[in-house]
């Protein structure tokens, strides 16, 4: 891996119609117009999907079935181990694809890579490319209000997975509208992907995973099947964790005015993806935590592998000195505690609530300076 170079300031691509909503302003009238906790909520926020909640209590009713037949020695330990193999790969598709490369552009990846995590996120089926980019991009510019499609001060259960089985609040559709897709939308990968999706996932999501533990030792094609699926769902709860849990508990060591906190728990579940109060205040760092080991950071492993292959390049992070100043600015302390050798600056005048919030690289509303001070592994050679 190549010395850390600063990076140039770069072009930040605009919102449709050149205007993104502010969020403080956002914020400031959804409080306004939001009453108390207990009063009766928004018709569109409550309307259940039923066919989605009847899809999701199947699902969890096979995928207990197929967990018991692996615990219980009824699955042949080739499938549990191929099953686990699979799991990793659809996730990591997630992770290291759609989130951190697509929806955040915290670094650019070849050709070749990029197909590879686009297959490995069709078999993880969280929806195409396309569609999860933007919804997590609103999700960043408009972090737990109605905007938000997983809003988590509605709640553990609706941003776990209640908010798939509910019509999508008016304030998801309209924000979600403002958010510029257009590099996403100029990349034949993710383009392709959105065409061909709903075959490449009957194929990849569960045909493949069914039939090769049934092809190469013999497994019963009932047990790979309910296997499969306790796969597939066990992937689903560990990706909604990030969601939930990691908004809810844990500590707030770089923003304590939002909600994402840093869980152990969902970092080690979700290669890495739980460090999530880092990563919303640093949404473009290709690690997505401060840390720069691979302790329950699976994917920042797999990144910098491929960018050891030349697959994977512009990796960028934050240094040392922007995160000193954010969490002295804006933590609840815990960061300062952790570093004796760093003095604490007064926490107490702290209005800087919701300030900072981008989707990630390019985000229009991203500052100047963060993108001068931004340091980048692996600058692409001209």
């Amino acid at each position: 891996m190549t010395q850390l170079s600063s990076c140039e300031p770069i072009q930040i691509i605009p919102t449709k119609n050149g205007d993104q909503i502010d969020y403080q302003l956002y914020k400031q009238t959804i409080n306004r117009s939001t009453t108390t906790i207990g009063t009766k909520r928004e018709k569109d926020e409550g309307e259940v999907v039923w066919r989605n909640a009847l899809v999701f209590l199947i699902l969890h009713s096979l995928a207990l079935y197929g967990l018991w037949l692996a615990i219980t020695g009824k699955a042949m330990w080739q499938t549990v181990l191929f099953s686990y193999i699979y799991l990793s790969g659809a996730s990591t598709g997630v992770t290291g694809g759609a989130h951190r490369l697509w929806a955040h552009r915290a670094y650019k990846a070849k050709m070749p890579f990029r197909i590879w995590l686009m297959l490995w996120q069709t078999a993880a089926l969280q929806n195409d490319i396309h569609e999860w980019v933007r919804d997590h991009r609103t999700h960043h510019k408009f972090t737990d209000t109605n905007a938000d499609p997983h809003n988590s001060n509605r709640g553990f259960f609706f941003c776990h997975v209640g908010w798939l089985m509910m019509k999508k609040h008016k304030d998801v559709i309209a924000k979600g509208k403002t958010i510029d897709m257009s590099d996403v939308e100029a990349d034949p990968v993710v383009m392709w992907q959105k065409r061909y999706y709903i075959p490449m996932v009957i194929l990849l999501t569960f045909l493949l995973p069914t039939f090769i533990p049934v092809y190469f030792w013999k497994e019963s094609i009932s047990v790979s099947f309910y296997v499969c699926i306790a796969r597939y769902v066990l992937q689903l709860n560990g990706t909604w964790c990030v969601n939930s849990a990691a908004h809810l508990w844990g500590y707030q060591p770089y923003d304590k005015s939002i909600n994402p906190r840093e869980n152990v728990f969902v970092s080690t579940i979700g290669y890495g993806e739980g460090w999530h109060n880092y990563h919303h205040t640093f949404p473009w760092d290709y690690k997505a935590a401060e840390l720069g080991n691979y302790r329950m950071n699976f994917t920042t492993a797999l990144l910098d592998f491929m960018a050891y292959l030349g697959q994977a390049y512009e990796l960028k992070t934050v240094s040392l000195d922007m995160i000193r100043r954010r969490a002295n600015r804006t933590g609840d302390g815990s960061w300062s505690e952790l570093d004796k050798n760093i003095e604490k600056e007064d926490n107490k005048k702290d209005n800087n609530h919701h300030e900072d919030l981008v989707w990630g690289w390019d985000d229009r509303d991203m500052k100047e300076e963060d993108i001068k001070e931004a340091n980048i592994f692996c600058k692409k050679q001209m």
